[in-house]
């Protein structure tokens, strides 16, 4: 099965890698090439890149990111031959993929809507959680695919199901970051012996992903990259939209999303979401300032 990859960034390219040591015969493009990629081949035009592949496969960052790549100047979408498939593993508005099914179907051309979740570390280690907007059925030509790069496979029968669920994801991931941000915060400032305190909180009722993997990077202020913030506000304003539209008020996401944009604003968009302990500190210089 010959596949193109666009998208290779800090979640897209571990993936490729792990597609290209499981014997997949991948064509990359990458639009701005670092130096330590100079060991890998990258393709310089899309469409080249796309040519004659059985399917692409898409992991950038917004709906307009994923329009450009098929339908934009350069876009790939006329280069796609028939009875191909498209895999988007990017995080979009549910409209916007079912817009982008219906657009490529008629050239019968299968598209699929399939975000992930589990950071750097999942793509690394082929251990991510995909919300595939499919039917296992329709999925069955390429399903080695996801059995490659996630641990939890998960179809939702249904073009846009999994851009549902992946908000559904992102809000659980807000709500969750954001408690264990402050209780980081407010255990450091009552001079707790906090590695000890998060051992025993993860044996209770408060255990969480964020709490064993992130944690101690917040009381060190230290980010390895897993999720950017500005990302992750991306994310939560999509699923705060889809709520919108069926009048569902999602107060606590909304709270976060605002505590992102302050820390946006403070330039921190780029680090990793475990930066959110960070607005209790900025809270702090504003009261003082005030």
């Amino acid at each position: 099965m010959k596949l193109a990859f666009i998208g290779l960034g800090a979640i897209g390219k571990p993936m490729s890698d792990r597609l290209i040591d499981n014997g997949y015969d991948l064509n990359l493009y990458k639009r701005k090439k670092l130096n330590n990629d100079s060991h890998q081949e990258y393709f310089v035009d899309p469409k080249e890149a796309v040519y004659n592949c059985d399917g692409l496969l898409i992991c950038v960052t917004d709906d307009n990111s994923v329009e450009s790549v098929l339908f934009g100047d350069n876009g790939v979408a006329g280069s796609l031959k028939p009875n191909s498939f498209v895999i988007d593993f990017s995080t979009i508005s549910p409209n916007k993929s079912i817009s982008i099914h219906n657009r490529l179907a008629k050239e019968n051309i299968f598209y699929v809507d399939c975000p992930v979740s589990g950071g750097t570390e999942g793509a690394h280690k082929g251990s991510l959680s995909l919300f595939i907007g499919a039917s296992k059925k329709e999925c069955e030509s390429f399903e080695n695919i996801f059995e490659v790069l996630g641990k939890s496979i998960n179809y939702f029968n249904e073009v846009g199901k999994g851009q549902q669920v992946k908000a559904l994801n992102q809000i659980l991931v807000a709500g969750t970051y954001a408690a264990v941000a402050e209780a980081m915060e407010l255990g450091k400032s009552l001079d707790l012996p906090m590695e000890d305190v998060i051992e025993a909180l993860k044996v209770g009722a408060a255990n969480s992903w964020p709490l064993v993997n992130r944690s101690k990077a917040m009381l060190i202020d230290k980010h390895p990259l897993g999720f950017k913030l500005e990302l992750h506000h991306k994310d939560l304003s999509i699923a705060i939209d889809l709520a919108k539209s069926i009048n569902i008020d999602l107060p606590i996401a909304s709270r976060v999303k605002e505590i992102e944009q302050r820390l946006m604003e403070a330039g921190l968009g780029e680090l990793d979401i475990s930066v959110l302990h960070r607005y209790i500190s900025v809270n702090k210089i504003e009261d003082e300032k005030s």
